[in-house]
Formats: C-alpha cells, structure tokens, sequence
C-alpha cells in the first residue's frame, strides 16, 4: 500500500496491511492537521502532488527502507486536495522482527518522504495562504515573514508550487 489518494485514511487499513506473523513489530506514523503553526491558526491543510511520480518515489523509498532495516512491510499514503483540521494528511506503517527497526525505519521514511517526494502543502489560515514545507525551500518550522514575502511576491503562488498540469 503505496498511493497517494484524495480520501481519508484509514489506519486500520494500513495496519492490516502490516500482518505479518515474522513481524515482532509494527510501528505507525500519522501526520494530522493541527490548528496553529507559526502563531497562526490553520484553518485546513491543502496538498497537491505529481501522483504518479510521487508513488514512484514512495516505492524507491520503502524498497530502500526494506533493505536497510530487514523490514517486512512497509505502508505509505498521503492524502491530496483539502485535509481538514484534526484529519490525517500522511500514514505510513512499517512491519519488522524488532521494534529498534520499525522504529528506526518509520522515523526516517517520513523524513525523507517530507524531502523529496513531490507532494506540496499549502496552509490555509486566517488571514491569508502560503506553501509550506521543505520542498518549497522553506522549512516548515521556518515558516513566518519571509514565506509571506515570497508568497506575495509570486502574485499569490510559489515560484516552486505545483502547476495545474502537474498533479
């Protein structure tokens, strides 16, 4: 279960999807929308993707986490279009014979699916909009005047958000 998909997740899906009776451990990750970031209060979340190239890259990257942690499954969606506050945005779920590894390996996947899977965020809050995140070039701690500012700049849009053409 690699996909990105425009309904809700289901984490029980994903955990059925990690049964494995070699699996010591099963670790899960959900990102959900909050309501505040950076001193602002979100309102919902926004994603748009390059889906067939982000699954592409969801693939790579659970391959990559199999072999290096001995992994014996791995579950990764994210969810595009609006994520309401409270709702999960991403899930991903890993299956091992040790809970070091399932750690280890759900801590880096969402790490790296932050980075460079082509998924883009963009918060909508009170007052206004902006793109987030790491693949905007801005890491989304850092979020603040200077996002503003390049948001405004760009007539409303990031010069590095997704076109109409590319989701």
């Amino acid at each position: 279960m690699l996909r990105v998909t425009r309904t809700p997740i289901v984490p029980t899906a994903l955990l059925r999807a990690m049964r494995d009776p070699a699996a010591g451990a099963v670790v899960t990750f959900l990102g959900t929308t909050r309501n505040e970031n950076a001193g602002r209060r979100v309102v919902r979340l926004e994603y748009e993707a390059f889906s067939r190239m982000a699954e592409r890259e969801m693939r790579a990257l659970a391959a990559t986490a199999t072999k290096r942690w001995t992994l014996r499954k791995v579950a990764m969606v994210h969810r595009i279009g609006i994520v309401p506050v409270g709702e999960a945005s991403v899930a991903i779920a890993v299956s091992a014979g040790h809970r070091a590894e399932a750690f280890a390996a759900c801590h880096w996947l969402i790490d790296r699916l932050k980075e460079i899977v082509p998924i883009w965020k963009r918060e909508h809050f009170r007052g206004g909009q902006v793109w987030i995140g790491p693949q905007q070039g801005i890491p989304e701690a850092s979020v603040g005047r200077a996002a503003a500012r390049r948001t405004s700049a760009c007539g409303g849009r990031r010069r590095h958000a997704p076109r109409r053409g590319d989701r």
